[in-house]
């Protein structure tokens, strides 16, 4: 995985060249963007890291932009919106839409980078997520539709007598297919299922 990276997005340079200092200066990688536009044209959803934004940059707003990523990408990048003192109530509705944090200004600056710290973690996790529900899925796509309802019922603790009952199957014909669902998902427990299923509904 590539190196986690900064976007800054603000229009104003004075602004976005010290917050590129600020967050360089503890050894991450920056990238600035003068326009909401500029940076959903270039965005690349699989670089780890987070946005700084600016939540009312003219144009394409921060909160637009917000919206344009919750609709073109399943997993963004987290994002930190920079509010003046009367967009408190903006960034609360940002964060309530899955924002990661705000900063008010005037802000500290170990303020904003305890929390593109705390942003940068929480996207690793969360990209570790991802990435484990799709291999999930891939690996689910291998099952035939009866193993699918077998490893269903299984994941929700039946047990092989009820499973067979529910399917009219008999308990050896459900036993052969949970066998087949731990080959096939790579599962070494009823417990690794269990997971695998709530990991898919996460």
């Amino acid at each position: 995985m590539s190196e986690p990276t900064v976007f800054i997005i603000d229009d104003d340079p004075a602004v976005a060249r010290s917050l590129r200092w600020l967050i360089e200066g503890v050894q991450l990688k920056v990238e600035l963007f003068t326009s909401a536009q500029t940076f959903l044209d270039g965005y690349d959803e699989t670089t780890p890291g987070c946005m700084v934004l600016d939540v009312r940059i003219p144009g394409l707003s921060g909160l637009e932009l917000q919206e344009r990523l919750a609709d073109r990408y399943t997993y963004h990048a987290p994002i930190i919106f920079i509010t003046g003192h009367g967009d408190v109530k903006m960034a609360v509705q940002a964060i309530q839409a899955g924002a990661f944090d705000f900063v008010e200004k005037p802000f500290r600056d170990q303020e904003l980078l305890d929390k593109v710290q705390r942003a940068i973690i929480h996207d690793a996790e969360q990209r570790g997520i991802v990435a484990k529900r799709v291999e999930i899925t891939e690996l689910i796509s291998t099952l035939s539709p009866r193993e699918r309802e077998v490893f269903g019922l299984v994941a929700e603790g039946m047990s092989n007598k009820v499973i067979a009952h529910e399917l009219g199957l008999s308990s050896k014909t459900v036993e052969v297919h949970r066998a087949k669902v731990m080959e096939k998902l790579h599962a070494k427990s009823l417990a690794d299922l269990v997971k695998m299923s709530m990991q898919l509904r996460a």
